[in-house]
């Protein structure tokens, strides 16, 4: 563009002034890089959920369990085509802190239902026959430097064996992938039966049911169906999508959505006003530079034009560089956090959001100053000067 180097020279009038100005847009645009990974990481579940299935659990709490035999009740109701079970482990590896996401489940109904999870069939008929064997997930395993074949002692902060021990040492059988390298890949899959034969207490007793239903149009009517069929029993149950479920679980460590739009909107609002004023004081001290453009010609399109895009570059240069450092520090985070958060990553969708809020933010950071700049007349310009 002929018109840069003004548009540069003017951001390098007032170094500190704009290096401050800037400072205040790269951490406005780092912090919502940093929110929107975590809202991505919160949310990953729910958008990977499966339309087609179902999940029962416990009317009273997610933490109450529910007797094993009402899969074979469930799986009568017309609709239904297949279920699975599973359990919430609490499993720890070398030290409390190092949480992982294990579940006793049914091995071979509960890979037909997921079939998301990817590994060769030998790994597979090899979790099939081994009952002290277990499936981890790719990222996990490259975390630990587990291979297939490996005994790992697993230890479990609420399941205790029989003999009173809290560590279950299992073989891995076999490491799963997902169709998206995106997906969930760090958890583990255990024999439900091993587990339940192992446990000291709670036998027969399962967390939750996962429903496939042939025509995900009747969720509504299968899952009213399976609850009424418990009604009045020791243990009712409360049936929703997966989706709603995944939602439901993500919910308990706050409403993700709307702390990051709340955030988010403090920051970009900061933002805006010292940019804004930046520019408003920028465009006061040229004044008579202004005036003395639109006396060689320069229309006042044009100069207003500049004044604008002179927002933009500054917004966007800012910008670019928050966004830079938040993919950054995210790529540092992965590994440390993924126990937590398997699926952490800034998404492609909200780099392009953020592009457009660069655009538009300059936009409104401009538009005051270039009001007063098309207003400006030539006569004053030079007076005021």
């Amino acid at each position: 563009m002929k018109y840069l180097f003004l548009l540069w020279g003017n951001l390098k009038r007032k170094k500190i002034r704009t290096l401050f100005t800037l400072l205040s847009i790269v951490i406005a645009f780092l912090l919502f890089g940093l929110l929107a990974a975590i809202k991505q990481a919160t949310t990953a579940g729910i958008d990977m959920a499966g339309v087609d299935r179902l999940v029962t659990t416990h009317k009273v709490s997610l933490i109450q369990f529910l007797p094993v035999y009402y899969q074979e009740r469930i799986r009568q109701l017309d609709g239904v085509e297949e279920v699975s079970s599973a359990t919430w482990f609490g499993a720890t590896y070398q030290n409390s802190r190092n949480v992982i996401g294990a579940f006793p489940v049914n091995p071979q109904n509960y890979l037909q239902m997921y079939p998301e999870y990817l590994l060769p069939n030998e790994q597979k008929q090899a979790w099939f026959s081994d009952r002290t064997g277990m499936l981890v997930g790719k990222t996990l395993a490259e975390q630990h430097g587990w291979q297939v074949g490996d005994r790992v002692p697993i230890t479990s902060s609420i399941w205790s064996r029989k003999d009173g021990s809290f560590t279950w040492e299992m073989t891995i059988s076999g490491i799963y992938s997902t169709q998206n390298d995106r997906g969930e890949q760090s958890s583990i899959l255990m024999h439900y039966d091993y587990f339940n034969e192992a446990r000291s207490f709670a036998q027969d007793m399962v967390g939750w049911f996962v429903v496939s239903i042939k025509d995900p149009q009747t969720a509504p009517a299968i899952a009213a169906q399976i609850d009424t069929l418990f009604t009045n029993s020791p243990a009712e149950t409360k049936t929703s999508t997966e989706k709603a479920f995944a939602q439901g679980f993500a919910n308990q460590i706050g409403d993700i959505s709307t702390i990051v739009t709340v955030v988010a909107g403090a920051v970009f609002f900061t933002m805006l006003l010292v940019t804004a004023n930046t520019m408003m004081q920028s465009v006061h001290e040229r004044t008579r530079e202004l005036g003395i453009l639109k006396t060689l010609g320069f229309s006042s399109t044009v100069v207003t034009s500049l004044v604008l895009l002179e927002a933009i570059l500054i917004t966007a240069i800012g910008g670019i560089a928050g966004l830079l450092l938040a993919q950054m520090v995210i790529g540092a985070m992965s590994s440390t956090v993924q126990n937590f958060f398997p699926v952490f990553y800034l998404p492609l969708r909200d780099i392009i959001i953020g592009l457009l809020f660069m655009l538009l933010f300059g936009l409104i950071a401009g538009a005051l100053p270039a009001a007063y700049t098309m207003r400006l007349r030539v006569v004053d310009a030079l007076r005021r000067a």
